[in-house]
């Protein structure tokens, strides 16, 4: 029995250790043809249909794109003539999916005897009187089987970038880089996610990755909030 207390604590443990450490896994795809100039200038622009540059979700998010960029020795400009590029930024979240799962648990039960002893008496006219005593052994006896089902979201941001001096020379689109960046989880609040989704692109911007990147990060992860524009010294003060 105290083998099975220790398995049951040690699960419990586990469990709670999941919960308090919240991940989000983030993968990165990202394609180019593009041989970036000592600094490159961009014009940033909505990539989501009907939205405008004063929409106020585009306006948060390119906060966002902006300061990663900038990292990355991009300097943005305001019209299309000064621009190296135009990059369109877009984003988007899936509708509810709901994913089947099963899992097993162990049955604990008694497994047999361990060991036995027997104690007996001989009374004065000879006879003999015993008692057996048998010691049960614990163990594994089966396994029962669970079943359930949990919902999740899918969370895109996608990057076009052109070559703008080229559009303005002979008005042909040319696309030289682009970034897709998606995340799957129970979320389907896109601001709370989105951040995470800009910090996982950023070393990736105008390259080519060659297959998709998985980036992995803790809740309130240090790169998360650099890209929020919050201070991770002050943040960690709270």
């Amino acid at each position: 029995m105290k083998h099975f207390l220790v398995f049951v604590m040690a699960s419990l443990f586990a469990l709670a250790g999941c919960k308090a450490a919240t991940q989000f896994h983030v993968e990165v795809d990202s394609l180019s043809s593009y041989s970036p100039s000592v600094e490159s200038t961009y014009l940033l622009l909505p990539g989501n249909k009907d939205t405008q540059r004063t929409d106020l979700q585009f306006q948060e998010f390119s906060q966002y794109l902006k300061r990663v960029l900038e990292e990355q020795g991009f300097r943005e400009v305001h019209t299309l003539d000064d621009a190296d590029l135009a990059i369109f930024l877009g984003y988007a979240i899936s509708g509810p999916k709901e994913k089947q799962y099963s899992y097993s648990t162990p049955v604990w039960g008694q497994t047999g005897y361990s060991s036995s002893s027997t104690y007996g008496t001989v009374n004065s006219f000879g006879n003999y009187s015993g008692i057996t005593h048998h010691n049960p052994q614990y163990g594994i006896t089966g396994y029962q089987q669970h079943s359930g089902s949990y919902t999740h979201f899918t969370r895109y941001m996608f990057l076009n970038a052109y070559d703008a001096r080229e559009y303005m020379k002979t008005k042909k689109e040319i696309q030289v880089w682009k970034t897709t960046v998606t995340s799957t989880g129970s979320s389907n609040d896109l601001r709370l996610i989105f951040p995470y989704l800009i910090a996982a692109s950023k070393d990736y911007l105008g390259k080519n990755t060659e297959n998709k990147i998985q980036v992995i990060f803790k809740e309130n992860d240090p790169a998360v909030l650099k890209v929020k524009g919050q201070s991770v010294e002050l943040r960690k003060g709270k």
